[in-house]
Formats: C-alpha cells, structure tokens, sequence
C-alpha cells in the first residue's frame, strides 16, 4: 500500500514545468520584439544616410554651379538640411591663382528626438570652386 502523502507529486511536476514553458515562451516574444525594433531602427539610418548624401550631392553640383549651396528641403519624410561656408586657401604662385574651397554640410532627420523611430546623420565635405 502506497501512503497518502506521495500523492499529488505529479501535480506540482507538470506546475513547473507549465511555468518553465511559459517562461520560455515570454521571454522569445520579448527577443521577437526586440530584434524587430532593432532592424527597423537599422533601416531607418541606412535611410538617413543615404538622405543626408543625397543632400551633400545637391550642395556639391550646386556650388559648383556657382549658385546658393544652403538650404533645405524635404525627401521621402526626410528633413535635408544643407549649409555652405566658402574659404579661401590663399594664392598658388605656380599657377598664379587663388584657390577657394567650399565646405558643405547635409543632415537628414526623421521623427522627433526621444522617439523610437528617430533617425539623424550629418555628412560634410569639402570642394574646390571653380
């Protein structure tokens, strides 16, 4: 004969183990979420880089065109932010001209900083003017 007190042992056996599942099942949810914000997030800089170049592009064929380099516009929810300082390297005796350089600044911005699909990049370069 069997005591009483062994029963009720495979209740608290599959207890556990329903909280272990459970557990594990919570915990793969919250990697889930995790790894899909972290791509998302990834995607949107790629985007604000690729934004931010398109703007260092549009800055750079327009000084070079002699025409105003600074402004701003707006690309796929992008705010591109573009600004222009013109320098002066001084004179070249051997060719007995002045060479004058334009650094540019673009910087692409997408949502509100302190949000989770906030994205910023600034790109600058520097080109010598015709």
């Amino acid at each position: 004969m069997r005591p009483d007190r062994q029963r009720g042992f495979g209740l608290v056996a599959a207890m556990f183990l329903i909280i272990i599942v459970a557990a594990a099942i919570v915990l793969m949810s919250r990697l889930n979420v995790t790894q899909s914000a972290t791509a998302s997030l990834a995607i949107q800089q790629a985007r604000a880089y690729q934004s931010a170049r398109a703007g260092l592009e549009w800055g750079i064929n327009r000084a070079l065109a002699s025409q105003t380099c600074s402004g701003s516009f707006s690309l796929d929810g992008f705010t591109i932010g573009v600004t222009c300082a013109v320098t002066s390297a001084g004179a070249i005796a051997e060719e007995n001209k002045t060479v004058t350089f334009s650094q540019i600044t673009a910087t692409a911005e997408y949502g509100a900083a302190n949000t989770p699909d906030y994205a910023y990049r600034q790109l600058t370069t520097v080109v010598e003017l015709p």
